[in-house]
């Protein structure tokens, strides 16, 4: 009696453990795709700051500091947040080069 009720709490636990993992890995895919996609739009916009500072005429030490920044916190790498920050810092170094505040 008691072989079979240890077979009936394997079996539970190894379906409860199944349904966990089929529960929460497209999750972790979306919030992992989801990071990638932010870090991919950052360096983005950083490589665009950068391809700026270089066809600018004159020096523009604002955009400096921000591209500085932005490549600071992408090399320290980090969540969505962080991500987004470095591209809006980016973005910002990218329109005064450009001269568009």
């Amino acid at each position: 009696m008691s072989h079979t009720l240890l077979v009936w709490l394997v079996g539970g636990v190894l379906l409860v453990g199944a349904g966990l993992a089929t529960t929460l890995a497209p999750a972790r895919r979306a919030r992992d795709r989801k990071r990638r996609t932010a870090w991919s739009a950052a360096r983005a916009a950083i490589d665009s700051a950068a391809i700026s500072r270089d066809a600018a005429p004159n020096p523009v030490p604002a955009a400096e500091h921000l591209l500085a920044r932005a490549e600071l916190i992408a090399a320290a790498r980090g969540g969505v947040s962080a991500a987004r920050t470095a591209e809006h810092q980016a973005q910002q170094a990218d329109r005064l080069w450009r001269g568009h505040p």
